[in-house]
C-alpha cells in the first residue's frame, strides 16, 4: 500500500527543487547581464548607461513600461554614460556624472583593473539633471573626493562655481574644473584625445556639447542630447562619415509615446526622423550608429517590440549597457 504521506513529501520536494532551480537560473541570467567583455586593445570604451536623465522606471510613471520595474528593477537600465580606459597608461574617464554614478564608476574601476575607485576625469555635456547631478557623490557627504578633474564648457563652469551645492565642491576642492572650448582638442594621455562640439539644445543653464573621442586607431562621436539635427550647424551624416562609431540621441522613437507632455517643450530628434535622414547612407555607415539616451517610454527598450526589430533590420544598433568598443 502506498503511503499518502510519502507521496506528499515527494511532491513537496519536487516543487521545492523546481522553485530553487528557477531561482538559480534567474540569478545566473542576472549575472550574465553584468558580465563585461575583457579589453583587447590599448584603449577601450564601455557603455555604462543608456537611459534618459530620469531613469527607468520614471518617477510617477503609471504606464505599462514602468509597472513591473518599480518592484523588479532592471540592472541594465542606467542613465546614459560612457567610460573610457587607457590600459597602457592606467587612466580612466567617464562621460556624464549621472544619478547612477556610484555603480557606474565601480563598473569602470573593475573594467579598468585600476586600484583607484574614482576616474581620472569627468566630462560633462550640459546642465540637465541626468548629466551632472552625480557630482554630488564627490562631496563631503559621500566620498569627499580631492580635486577630481571635471571638464566643462564656459557656461557650465560658471554654473557649477556660482550655484550651490555644486559651488561647495569647488570651494572644498572636491573637484577641479578643467575649462574647454568648442572644437578645441583636449589631450588626456598619449593615446586619448577628446574634442567638445557645441550642439543646439535647451540651454537654460549651460551650453550643450557632444564629444569626438579619439583613440589610437578609432574615433567615437557621442551626442546624447540635441534638439533636431536640422538645427545643427554641422551635417550629421558627414560627421558620421568621419568617425568609426556614433552614439546618437534616441530619446523618443516617435511622438506617439509622449501623450502627457508638450513635445515642443522637450525637443529631440525622433528615432524615426533620424532613420529617415540616414536612409540614404550605405549600410556600412548605418552600422556605425548606436542609438542611446532612451526615454522610459521608448519601445526599443523592449527587444521584442516592432520598433526594436525595425531599427535593427534597418542596419542600426541599439546601445546596450556593458558594450565594449576597442579604440
Amino acid at each position: 500500500m502506498i503511503n499518502p504521506f510519502s507521496i506528499q513529501q515527494f511532491l513537496f520536494f519536487l516543487i521545492l527543487s523546481f522553485i530553487i532551480s528557477c531561482k538559480d537560473s534567474n540569478e545566473v541570467a542576472s549575472e550574465i547581464s553584468e558580465v563585461t567583455p575583457q579589453p583587447r586593445s590599448t584603449v577601450s570604451l564601455i557603455v555604462l548607461g543608456t537611459i534618459q536623465d530620469a531613469g527607468s522606471p520614471h518617477i510617477a510613471c503609471k504606464k505599462e513600461c514602468c509597472e513591473k520595474l518599480f518592484d523588479q528593477p532592471d540592472p541594465n537600465r542606467k542613465v546614459v554614460s560612457l567610460g573610457l580606459v587607457d590600459h597602457e597608461n592606467n587612466k580612466s574617464y567617464v562621460f556624464e556624472a549621472t544619478p547612477d554614478f556610484p555603480t557606474q564608476v565601480k563598473k569602470l574601476k573593475h573594467f579598468s583593473s585600476s586600484e583607484n575607485e574614482l576616474p581620472n576625469g569627468i566630462f560633462l555635456t550640459h546642465a540637465h539633471i541626468g548629466h551632472y547631478s552625480g557630482l554630488m557623490y564627490l562631496g563631503k557627504e559621500a566620498t569627499n573626493a580631492h580635486k577630481i578633474p571635471v571638464y566643462t564648457m564656459p557656461r557650465m563652469k560658471i554654473f557649477l562655481e556660482d550655484n550651490g551645492p555644486w559651488s561647495q565642491l569647488v570651494v572644498n576642492e572636491n573637484i577641479e574644473i578643467k575649462p574647454m572650448n568648442d572644437s578645441i582638442e583636449v589631450s588626456l594621455t598619449s593615446n586619448i584625445r577628446v574634442t567638445p562640439i557645441l550642439v543646439p539644445h535647451r540651454d537654460e543653464y549651460s551650453e550643450t556639447v557632444g564629444y569626438i573621442i579619439r583613440g589610437p586607431s578609432k574615433k567615437v562621436l557621442f551626442i546624447p542630447d540635441i534638439d533636431k539635427w536640422s538645427k545643427w550647424k554641422n551635417n550629421i551624416s558627414e560627421v558620421i562619415r568621419e568617425v568609426d562609431y556614433a552614439f546618437l540621441d534616441a530619446t523618443f522613437y516617435d511622438g506617439e509615446e509622449i501623450n502627457t507632455r508638450d513635445i515642443s517643450e522637450i525637443p529631440h530628434p525622433f528615432m524615426i526622423e533620424s532613420m529617415q535622414r540616414f536612409n540614404s547612407l550605405p549600410l556600412s555607415e548605418k552600422q556605425k550608429i548606436h542609438f542611446i539616451h532612451f526615454n522610459h517610454t521608448n519601445p526599443v527598450l523592449d527587444s521584442t517590440s516592432g520598433a526594436y526589430q525595425t531599427t535593427i533590420k534597418s542596419g542600426y544598433n541599439i546601445a546596450g549597457k556593458n558594450r565594449v568598443l576597442e579604440l
